[in-house]
């Protein structure tokens, strides 16, 4: 079963995350190599390595993995650099990270979700992510700056707290809006911050304390 698996690993992203334009060879390794079917639940297994979101429970899902691709590459990751995930989910995400940088650290405010993903990540041997549960919108203040963080649930804009923490020369790539979501990548610099819009997308709304779960 484990070499079907890698088998089909390899087919997601020969048939889905190459001709969606990734290139960079360290994301494609790590989609290669993270088994995406630990991160779904057993009844949606079959369905693993098919390039669309699955739900994971409590109203969030797991994103398709040619966008997890893509949000990663936008990056441009360094081994030592030290990132921040906003809305950890399934833990699949952090688990890619954790394959390109020394550090991770992610945040989910569903607390069943952020225990589930920590058990999981435990379980494969990622030693290099740490998850807690809270309000992604608040950052992890006290670990930053961050050289890069990534968000993968939609706020209605770009919360502030995130941009403060990056490091001068930090990226920040999220999903922005509501009915309409566009992706955002922003980069710190000495001055300001640069904003560019890569695509339209769509994601789960950004959960805050208060929010109906």
């Amino acid at each position: 079963m484990k070499s079907n698996r890698q088998a089909e690993r390899n087919r997601m992203v020969d048939q889905y995350v190459v001709p969606h334009g990734v290139q960079d060879p360290a994301v494609i390794a790590a989609m290669r190599h993270v088994p995406r079917h630990r991160f779904v639940p057993g009844a949606y297994s079959l369905f693993a390595y098919v390039d669309g979101p699955l739900p994971i429970g409590h109203g969030q899902t797991i994103s398709q993995p040619s966008l997890v691709a893509e949000m990663t590459e936008q990056l441009k990751l360094k081994k030592t650099d030290k990132v921040l995930e906003i809305g950890t989910g399934s833990g699949y995400q952090a688990a890619i990270l954790a394959e390109l940088v020394d550090k991770v650290l992610s945040v989910e405010i569903v607390e069943p979700l952020a225990s589930q993903a920590e058990q999981t990540l435990g379980e494969l041997g990622y030693t290099n992510v740490r998850v807690r549960a809270g309000d992604g919108y608040q950052g992890w203040p006290e670990e930053a700056p961050f050289d890069a963080i990534i968000v993968t649930a939609a706020p209605d804009h770009v919360p502030q707290p995130l941009l403060d923490q990056l490091a001068v020369g930090g990226r920040l790539i999220l999903p922005v809006g509501r009915d309409i979501q566009t992706l955002q990548l922003h980069r710190r610099t000495e001055t300001g911050y640069e904003r560019r819009t890569i695509t339209l997308v769509r994601f789960v709304p950004l959960v805050r304390p208060g929010d109906n779960k």
